[in-house]
């Protein structure tokens, strides 16, 4: 860790995904002081490992620290059922962040004091999340007059209807997840290069399926046959790909929430993509950061709590 001054840390967001683990240092007021990227998602460990992980990687916050446990906010995979200690779902409507309803774990040293945040879920259709809504949680820090669409991109993209400070409803698509088992264990495997993607095929591709969703499967096999009959080249394949996959998304969405401003969270390169496709289907769109937004939640239910511990304490 670089020679930064620690000592103004007074707890920690984190971020705790399945495949990563993103921990930022505050102050008291919410601002950050550092941020550490650890190397395992809650997929890699345990449930008596999570601990052990966070106390390493907090170790020179932790070292000559005296007091209470130190305080950490978390969301994301940690709470789930293979994770570190099951944070039970919230139904929808609900409110994004809920930090009354976190579930509280420690360190087998006592050394940190853990609050997992519930992720949302819809019974009809059934559907779940988990990090997302304390993305949106921080949105609505910033906005919270927000009345729309939220869309998160990722491997399994979720879709969110926001109005009067709560998610009435979500949608998944395994989008993401759906490019990398066709681009990797399919016959379009000899066709792609997924480290270049071409913009213009991708955006011929979207374009296809944004206006006909329903023709996503007859499109597929079309990346294969270009290569092999107009010597397409393999970034383009890949744009070709990640356009009818992006495009089909969009398409079969977008008429659930017709005239309503969509703000779109998310990694900046695949988030752009998915700007691009709603500004071509003439949609009002906003991108946000996405890790602003996480933060903004986080340090929202950390608020929250110590409000209720000053409550408890008078």
């Amino acid at each position: 860790m670089p020679q930064i001054d620690l000592s103004a840390t007074t707890w920690v967001a984190a971020d705790w995904g399945s495949t990563n683990l993103r921990l930022w240092l505050m102050t008291d007021d919410d601002k950050v002081v550092h941020k550490i990227q650890g190397p395992r998602g809650a997929a890699q460990l345990t449930g008596a490992e999570f601990g052990t992980e966070l106390r390493a990687l907090l170790a020179p916050v932790l070292t000559g620290r005296d007091g209470d446990p130190l305080e950490v906010i978390a969301c994301g995979m940690v709470g789930s059922r293979q994770g570190w200690a099951e944070a039970a779902y919230q139904n929808v409507p609900a409110a994004p962040v809920n930090a009354v309803r976190a579930r509280i774990v420690s360190d087998d040293r006592n050394e940190l004091t853990v609050h997992i945040l519930p992720g949302l879920q819809q019974l009809s259709p059934p559907d779940v999340m988990r990090g997302e809504e304390t993305q949106i949680g921080g949105l609505l820090v910033s906005d919270p007059d927000f009345d729309g669409i939220v869309c998160l991109p990722g491997t399994h993209s979720k879709w969110a209807r926001v109005s009067n400070g709560q998610v009435t409803s979500f949608a998944t698509c395994m989008t993401g997840e759906m490019f990398s088992l066709l681009s990797e264990h399919s016959v379009l495997r000899h066709t792609i290069d997924t480290d270049s993607l071409d913009l213009a095929s991708f955006e011929t591709a979207a374009s296809e399926t944004l206006t006909r969703p329903d023709a996503l499967l007859t499109r597929l096999f079309s990346v294969r046959a270009a290569a092999l009959v107009s010597d397409a080249r393999p970034g383009e394949a890949a744009g070709r790909l990640s356009g009818l996959l992006i495009g089909a998304e969009i398409g079969s969405l977008r008429g659930l929430w017709p005239d309503l401003p969509i703000a779109v969270l998310g990694a900046s390169s695949l988030s752009g993509l998915y700007v691009r496709v709603l500004q071509a289907a003439g949609m009002s769109v906003t991108q946000i950061d996405a890790e602003h937004a996480t933060v903004q939640g986080l340090a929202k239910a950390h608020r929250t709590l110590r409000r209720q511990m000053t409550s408890a304490a008078i």
